[in-house]
């Protein structure tokens, strides 16, 4: 806010009140010497609203005694025009009595008849001084309420852009969801000898989890999962990546520990120094003889229907697109009739409920081994309905995803 300056007072309008000429002559001339320019009188109290309703005085020096309106009626019409109830009147009087009547209609002060000149000017600099600034306050006041309105209108529309833009990014997500989940197979395969269950349970946000099932030349049938690094929309465009040129190395015929070797290879060449892939593949033929390639893998669990045991299938080979000597060389296993083997990624175990508790192995154990024997089907509904109740709806930090094989008869 502004200061009020000399020139500022010197400059305000002031209105002279009263029902002599000689007296507005007088006071009008004390005023005039003392510089101020804006000085106007009236000796017609009927006119006193109109005016300051049309000119807006800084200051009224009314004479209080004047036939047929007097000061104190003046006042309060002037009280009635006042918003804020500030009257700019100095009184005029040569009653003594008036003088405290007059402060308590609402004039700001006074001065006795016969008035001293040097008090005159003192008493009107001192209120024109107090009413400027109380207009420069109400003004200031003004464009304070205003700047904060422009703020707060401004503040929601940028909380209604932000609110418009979440919602165009959910949307945008949903849609890279969907996207990303089309990748996956719409259904299991249908394979001889072999139930087949995958489950994937993405997180709010992009994941890098992928399976996929492919029948070879040979007509054994391979299986895949893997596990990129990383979140968001950078991992869902990684996983694609992977997933995009694995398929083409398997559909054409490439041998499968040599499809990961040129995919390796690939990663290494194009994928950023951050960005890895573990992956587990397999191979079945009908009667459970398989070769197994880990690159990096969560350990694989096989339990085995004979003797209760479970056993596990653990990596001995470096994950993908870190190593570009790297190579991989597949393992042989078996699965006989009853065995399941479930294959998952680390989103499984590490999954958490609300108290920041992990799923872990040891529950994984204990649902594989109490449903096991009643077969596949019964072990992939526990194990969902066990993650269910754990996470409680907690949003999860990595996908949940798992293939289940059982080889039946």
């Amino acid at each position: 806010m502004e200061s009020i300056t000399s020139t500022d007072i010197l400059n305000a309008k002031i209105l002279i009140v009263d029902d002599l000429e000689v007296n507005v002559a007088l006071v009008e001339g004390i005023l005039r010497v003392a510089g101020y320019t804006a000085v106007h009188s009236t000796t017609d109290p009927a006119e006193v609203c109109l005016l300051q309703q049309k000119n807006h005085y800084s200051l009224i020096l009314l004479d209080l005694q004047m036939p047929g309106l007097d000061g104190f009626e003046v006042m309060e019409g002037l009280k009635a025009m006042e918003a804020d109830g500030y009257l700019p009147v100095l009184a005029i009087t040569a009653q003594p009595d008036h003088k405290l009547r007059a402060l308590a209609a609402g004039a700001k002060d006074f001065i006795s008849k016969p008035f001293d000149i040097a008090e005159l000017r003192a008493r009107v600099h001192n209120i024109l001084e107090v009413r400027l600034l109380h207009l420069a306050a109400k003004h200031y006041g003004k464009v304070l309420e205003q700047t904060v309105r422009q703020l707060e209108e401004s503040r929601e529309e940028l909380r209604l852009q932000g609110i418009e833009e979440q919602k165009q990014s959910e949307r945008e997500l949903a849609l890279a969801q969907q996207t990303q989940q089309s990748l996956l197979p719409r259904s299991v395969p249908v394979i001889e000898n072999f139930h087949i269950h995958a489950f994937n349970q993405p997180t709010h946000y992009l994941g890098g989890d992928f399976y996929d099932f492919l029948q070879l030349r040979s007509r054994e049938w391979l299986g895949v999962l893997a596990d990129v690094s990383g979140k968001g929309l950078p991992a869902a465009l990684f996983s694609s990546m992977v997933l995009g040129a694995l398929n083409m190395e398997l559909r054409s015929g490439t041998e499968p520990y040599e499809a990961l070797n040129r995919v390796n290879r690939l990663l290494c060449e194009r994928s950023l120094p951050a960005q890895f892939v573990t992956l587990f593949l397999f191979v079945l033929s009908p009667d459970g003889v398989g070769r197994f390639i880990s690159a990096g893998h969560t350990p694989v669990y096989i339990f085995r229907a004979a003797t209760g045991k479970i056993e596990s299938l653990v990596s001995d080979a470096y994950m993908l697109g870190m190593f570009e000597f790297a190579t991989y060389r597949p393992r042989r296993f078996k699965l006989d009739r009853g065995d399941i083997m479930l294959i998952y990624s680390d989103g499984l175990t590490k999954a958490e409920n609300p108290r920041g508790e992990v799923f872990g192995d040891d529950r994984l154990f204990e649902i594989i081994r109490r449903g096991a024997l009643a077969g596949s089907e019964v072990v992939k509904q526990s194990l969902t309905n066990a993650i269910e109740e754990f996470t409680q709806g907690r949003p999860q930090a990595d996908d949940v995803t798992f293939v289940m094989v059982e080889k039946w008869q």
